[in-house]
C-alpha cells in the first residue's frame, strides 16, 4: 500500500484539490492538520483523507513525525510527502515513488534544481541562493551530497518507515531525515519535479529570515548531537593545548622577571576553562548519543 502524507496548517483553499490529485496515484492520503484555526481538517475529510490533528501548532518537523507514525500504523509500503498548499504536482508522485518500486532506493529526494529538472518552477532568487546555503550545510552533515536538502516533496520506502526515528519539531526536520538516514545505511536518490511558488508567496506563515535561523541551528544541534566528539572534542583538546602554551609562556616569563604576566595569565585560564567545559560537554553528549543508540 502507498500512501501520501500532507502536513497542513490553515490550508482550507488548497487541501482539498491537492488531496483529490494526490488520490489518483496512492492508496491513501494522510493530511496532518497542525492546530489549523479554519476548516482544514472538514475539507481534507470530504475530500477522502485520513486527518491527523493536532490540537495545537507544534510545527512542521512534528507534523512529518506524525505522518511517519500512522503510516507505520496503516503498515504502508511507501509514503509520499508533498505539501498542501499546492506548490508540488501531485502528478509527480509516481516518478518520485518509482524508485523504491523497483527497489533500488530507500529515500527519494524530489529536486528543484537537478539540471535535467522537466520543470525548474519559479522559485524566487531569495529562496533558491538560500535553498542552496542550507544544501550544502546539510550535505556537510550528512555526506549524500543532495541538491535540495530542504525538498519536502519526498518518498520513504518500508525500511525508511520503520528505521527513522525522528525529534525535531520544526524545518530542521527535512537535514534531519538525511542525517539519520546515514547512520541507518539507507540508499537515498533524488529525482527532478517541478515546483510553482505562484500565490504562496505572500501567504507564508514564516519569513524566510527566521526560517532560515532555525533550519541553521537545527543542523548545528543535530551535528553537535551525533557527532560530539568531533566538533566539541577536538575544539576543546584545541583550547587546552593552547591554554598550556600560553601558561609555560607564563612560567617562563616569571622564571626570568619574577613577576606574573597578567594578560598571559588570564588568556592560559580562560582558553583552559572552555577547553575543559567542551571536552566534558563532549564526553556527555557522546555517552548519551551511545545510549540512545542503544535502546532505538
Amino acid at each position: 500500500m502507498i500512501v501520501a502524507a500532507l502536513p497542513a496548517f490553515n490550508e482550507e483553499v488548497a487541501i482539498g484539490s491537492v488531496v483529490l490529485r494526490a488520490l489518483k496515484h496512492v492508496d491513501k492520503v494522510i493530511v496532518v492538520d497542525d492546530g489549523s484555526s479554519d476548516k482544514t481538517s472538514e475539507v481534507a475529510r470530504s475530500a477522502g483523507a485520513l486527518v491527523v490533528r493536532h490540537e495545537r501548532n507544534m510545527g512542521y518537523g512534528a507534523a512529518i513525525q506524525s505522518s511517519f507514525k500512522r503510516a507505520r500504523e496503516l503498515d504502508a509500503d511507501a509514503m509520499v510527502t508533498l505539501d498542501a498548499d499546492g506548490q508540488h504536482d501531485p502528478d509527480d508522485i509516481p516518478t518520485l515513488i518509482r524508485p523504491i518500486l523497483e527497489g533500488s532506493a530507500d529515500v527519494i529526494v524530489g529536486s528543484r534544481f537537478l539540471r535535467d529538472a522537466k520543470r525548474r518552477g519559479d522559485v524566487p532568487l531569495y529562496r533558491r541562493l538560500g535553498i542552496r546555503a542550507i544544501t550544502g550545510l546539510s550535505n556537510f552533515a550528512s555526506n549524500y551530497g543532495v541538491s535540495d536538502a530542504q525538498s519536502g516533496f519526498r518518498a520513504y520506502g518500508r525500511k525508511a518507515l520503520e528505521e527513522l526515528r525522528l525529534c525535531d519539531d520544526g524545518m530542521g526536520v527535512s537535514a534531519e531525515i538525511l542525517l539519520r538516514a546515514g547512520d541507518q545505511n539507507l540508499r537515498v536518490v533524488e529525482v527532478p519535479v517541478g515546483c510553482s511558488y505562484r500565490g504562496l508567496e505572500m501567504t507564508s506563515t514564516q519569513d524566510p529570515l527566521r526560517h532560515g535561523t532555525s533550519v541553521v541551528m537545527s543542523i548545528v544541534r543535530l551535528v553537535v548531537e551525533d557527532r560530539p566528539l568531533l566538533f566539541l572534542g577536538v575544539p576543546g583538546v584545541l583550547s587546552l593545548l593552547i591554554g598550556a602554551f600560553f601558561g609555560v609562556w607564563m612560567l617562563r616569563i616569571y622564571a626570568v622577571e619574577h613577576q606574573i604576566a597578567t594578560n598571559v595569565a588570564l588568556a592560559s585560564i580562560a582558553f583552559i576553562l572552555i577547553g575543559l567545559f567542551a571536552a566534558f560537554t563532549a564526553i556527555t553528549l557522546y555517552a548519551i548519543s551511545r545510549l540512545m543508540q542503544k535502546t532505538r
